[in-house]
């Protein structure tokens, strides 16, 4: 192995031209889909257990993380390697199940035991590989090719356009399953309860307070009783209602622009009317978006009948970690 240093333009020419190699080679593969990606869809759609997808080397890490996109977007999935299939692990794939196996020459001697299992007990079989003529290939009930494209290195060997094409068409694949399924923001929360996709999902109905939180005053309540529902609920303001539905708001502002005659004054006589408001079941960074584009620091939530259901202060949504 020799060493020659590249110029900094030749190291941006050589990175560019593997991103358009890359590109070149998926677009030739959009340009192919057809009958055979539609019955793969089908398979994995119908069936009743889980995709068995496996693979080694480079193929199996794309595999691992195929598997790992259909299981969060709905498809249940689960990473087999080959290599430990034949060593027991072939127990996990069941009648039930597909297999969707990936190897880009179709001739990788650790997928022999997986391919032969799955023809030995009728398990639906989908090959990804650039070989039609392959063992893989010729074994498959589906076989989804990758396309004739160089790798994208410059010794052209090392698996760089093939495991992005490999890692799009499965992405294409979870994807149209999605939306086959009707899979919504709502149904991928539930695989995502934690870290940013979590928070970022969260409803408001999941960070409101309410009941006897709420800093709720009648329209006939004197100023004095509402300063004081004002500081022990600690939210700096107040709702107004009336019959159960927000009549008005008062806040901070309203005390300053009233500060003359406030002790003397009702409620209703102090409250700003038609406040902004959030409807439960939005999205809790919808609910901060509204906040910070009025410069305010709450949002009273309606339900459909416009009751008074909860409050969302700004700093819930900084504890959730949505920003």
């Amino acid at each position: 192995m020799h060493s020659r240093k590249l110029t900094d333009t030749e190291t941006l020419d050589r990175m560019a031209n593997v991103l358009r190699t890359e590109a070149e080679a998926l677009d030739l593969m959009a340009s192919t889909l057809g009958a055979a990606h539609l019955k793969a869809v089908s398979l994995i759609e119908a069936m009743e257990g889980r995709l068995i997808v496996s693979g080694v080397g480079k193929s199996g890490h794309i595999g691992n993380k195929i598997a790992a996109t259909l299981a969060s977007t709905g498809t249940p999935a689960q990473f087999v390697h080959a290599t430990e299939a034949s060593h027991g692990d072939l127990g996990m794939v069941t009648a039930r199940d597909v297999c969707l196996v990936i190897s880009n020459s179709g001739e990788t001697t650790e997928l022999a035991d997986i391919i032969t299992y799955s023809r030995r007990f009728a398990i639906p079989l989908i090959a990804i590989t650039r070989n039609a003529e392959s063992t893989l290939a010729t074994q498959a009930d589906v076989t989804l090719l990758l396309p004739q494209a160089p790798e994208a290195c410059g010794i052209g060997m090392a698996p760089t356009t093939s495991t992005t094409a490999t890692l799009a068409i499965g992405d294409a694949l979870a994807v149209a399953l999605m939306e086959r399924r009707g899979f919504e923001r709502a149904d991928f929360q539930v695989f995502h309860p934690g870290g940013k996709l979590g928070a970022q999902l969260t409803r408001v109905d999941a960070l409101m307070h309410k009941g006897e939180a709420l800093p709720l005053v009648s329209e006939s309540t004197a100023m004095p009783e509402a300063l004081i529902t004002m500081t022990a609920k600690g939210f700096g303001l107040a709702g107004l209602v009336e019959d159960g539905r927000l009549a008005g708001i008062i806040t901070d502002g309203d005390l300053r622009r009233n500060m003359a005659t406030l002790m003397n004054q009702t409620a209703a006589e102090v409250a700003t009317r038609n406040p902004r408001v959030i409807r439960s079941g939005t999205l809790a960074s919808e609910a901060l978006h509204e906040m910070n584009n009025n410069k305010i620091s709450a949002l009273f939530v309606l339900d459909d009948a416009d009751h008074v259901v909860g409050l969302l202060h700004i700093h819930d949504c900084v504890r959730a970690g949505i920003a």
